[in-house]
């Protein structure tokens, strides 16, 4: 998958294991993915996924966080969070969401099958033990998109590895090294203008 990183993200990252600012950031970082991923979606559809968004994007901090203690780079464990994100989007057939083809979920799955089968995870059930007591609520799936699905906010070619995009432009195999200045400040959350998915 190809995804972005930079400053902010390692600021999240910083926050979210802090007492104090911790829930700022987590709150912070549900509204900025379902902001994002409700964009995406079908304009008729997208008030009606917003629940289920905040309650799933709210869930997969957790799996973030345990991806961290696991030994996994920032990069690799935001990614694990964005593909239990585009499983759940295939099982809705939202497919217009997602950041991948549905024809990479079984590669992208298998690069990270140690962390989904420790706990639980698979493509049709994409929380796995990280699943909310109560479930998340549910939202009205599409699944006629399934039968020839569009993806037009997917980029392919990217399941070997995860690749990210710098603030310059560079795409960089693994990801970036943690600065040693993390400015928590500048979090998501924290920062009222931090809007980097």
């Amino acid at each position: 998958m190809k995804i972005r990183q930079n400053a902010r993200h390692f600021a999240s990252r910083k926050a979210l294991e802090m007492p104090g600012v911790r829930s700022v950031a987590r709150y912070g970082l549900v509204r900025l993915h379902t902001r994002v991923f409700t964009g995406k979606a079908d304009p008729d559809r997208a008030d009606e996924r917003e629940t289920h968004l905040d309650a799933f994007f709210d869930a997969t901090m957790d799996a973030y966080l345990e991806a961290l203690r696991a030994g996994y780079s920032e990069a690799e464990a935001r990614e694990i969070t964005h593909l239990q994100a585009n499983f759940d989007f295939y099982n809705h057939g939202w497919t217009e969401m997602m950041e991948i083809p549905a024809d990479e979920l079984d590669a992208h799955y298998e690069r990270y099958a140690d962390f989904f089968e420790t706990w639980g995870i698979t493509i049709d059930d994409p929380l796995g033990e990280f699943e909310p007591e109560g479930g998340v609520p549910e939202a009205p799936s599409t699944p006629a998109k399934l039968d020839d699905p569009e993806h037009p906010h997917a980029e392919g070619g990217f399941a070997d590895d995860v690749y990210v995009e710098t603030e310059d432009g560079d795409l960089v195999v693994g990801g970036r090294e943690e600065p040693e200045d993390v400015d928590v400040s500048r979090a998501v959350g924290v920062d009222d203008e931090a809007v980097d998915e």
